[in-house]
């Protein structure tokens, strides 16, 4: 990338890659083909937006910083299946987002570190319409992602996004593939939306009680949440769950299991 005078914008967390072979290795891992429209969320350099182009029916790629305007202005000038949005995603309404959208979409994206995660519940709480998220993310926040129950970093990232979400790190990057290079590797995470299960923003109200403190049993956490204690005691029998165990040793399903019965009481 060269552009005259750019100076990376710590405040976006701004991170580019050059390396085509990389580049075209993301797109291939999120399995888009020429008939798929996509949404990139971090236009950056356009590198990895050029990619997707090549293989995509479309992609609308959104950027912060304003100062890449007049770059990505002219890189995309006669590219026809490209549009580009100078603007915080975060910031605008789904409906709004979807209208560049005939259908069913795919998310692309490059994110910064900070706003990976209520970007990927802006799309999961607000749409049905995201097919799958390939993400570039922390290699920490990836390893959260796919965690299971019994595994130090299996929590509630890793309980929300499997619930609603086949989940799996299709490879690692280093942080010397990076300019600026970042403190830390990171790793694309694919996320394909599991059909016919939609968000409940109780169900992930409850997820988060039952991990909130993770030395307690589930059964106190319980308890915080305000579920009586008869009705917990009725459910742990029922579904032979131990009144000591803790929210990290039960599977999603069996998290699930136990909010579907106690959503009964």
């Amino acid at each position: 990338m060269q552009i005259e005078n750019f100076k990376f914008n710590k405040k976006f967390g701004q991170n580019f890659i050059s390396d085509t072979n990389l580049l075209k290795a993301i797109v291939n891992d999120s399995g888009v083909t020429q008939t798929d429209e996509v949404l990139e969320i971090g236009t950056g350099a356009g590198t990895l937006t050029q990619a997707i182009s090549d293989k995509t029916k479309k992609v609308v790629s959104y950027e912060i910083d304003k100062k890449l305007t007049e770059f990505l202005t002219e890189k995309f000038c006669n590219n026809k299946n490209v549009k580009i949005v100078m603007s915080d995603i975060l910031n605008l309404p789904i409906s709004q987002i979807e209208k560049d959208f005939s259908g069913g979409y795919h998310i692309i994206a490059n994110l910064p570190y900070y706003i990976t995660t209520p970007l990927i519940f802006k799309f999961l709480e607000q749409t049905n319409k995201v097919l799958s998220l390939t993400i570039m993310v922390q290699k920490e926040v990836a390893e959260k992602a796919v965690a299971h129950f019994g595994n130090k970093k299996y929590g509630i990232l890793s309980v929300m996004l499997q619930f609603y979400c086949t989940v799996k790190i299709t490879r690692i990057i280093k942080k010397e593939m990076f300019k600026p290079r970042p403190k830390i590797d990171s790793a694309i995470l694919k996320l394909e939306r599991k059909p016919d299960i939609f968000f409940e923003k109780e169900f992930t109200h409850f997820v988060k009680g039952c991990f909130a403190m993770k030395r307690k049993t589930l059964f106190n956490n319980l308890i915080k949440l305000n579920f009586e204690k008869q009705d917990i005691e009725f459910v742990f029998n029922k579904i032979n769950i131990s009144p000591l165990i803790r929210a990290e040793n039960l599977t999603v399903n069996q998290i699930r299991q136990i909010y579907l019965e106690l959503d009964k009481k």
